[in-house]
C-alpha cells in the first residue's frame, strides 16, 4: 500500500477530485493546510504573504495503482501548459499497516 498526499491550489482541488473520481479513485481525505515552498510566500505590491492557502488531498493506493494516481494529479493540478510556482506538491510513501474502524478489517 502508497499513502500519496497531494498539496494543490484550493481552485483545483475540485477538478483533480473529479477527475480522480472518474479514474476509479473515490476514497480521499481533504484539509485545508497553509504553507509556503521554495519560493517563501508570495508578494504583492507592499504586502508579504507567508503563509498561503492550499488543501492537502491523501489517498492510499495499491502498489500498482501508484504511478497512475500521481498522473492524474499532475496533470490536473498543474496550472497552464507548463505549470508555475506554487501549483503544489505530491508526497508518496509507504503504508505499513491499515484497518477498517467499523469492521476491524485489515488492509485496503
Amino acid at each position: 500500500m502508497i499513502m500519496v498526499r497531494a498539496i494543490v491550489r484550493p481552485e483545483k482541488t475540485n477538478d483533480v477530485l473529479s477527475e480522480l473520481l472518474s479514474a476509479g479513485f473515490a476514497a480521499v481525505t481533504k484539509m485545508d493546510v497553509f504553507g509556503r515552498g521554495k519560493q517563501k510566500g508570495i508578494r504583492i505590491g507592499e504586502m508579504q504573504y507567508d503563509e498561503i492557502p492550499k488543501q492537502m488531498l491523501m489517498m492510499v493506493v495499491s502498489d500498482e495503482d501508484k504511478n497512475d494516481l500521481v498522473k492524474i494529479i499532475l496533470r490536473v493540478a498543474r496550472t497552464g501548459e507548463k505549470g508555475h510556482f506554487g501549483d503544489g506538491r505530491i508526497f508518496v510513501s509507504p503504508v505499513v499497516e491499515s484497518w477498517t474502524i467499523s469492521t476491524g478489517a485489515k488492509g485496503l
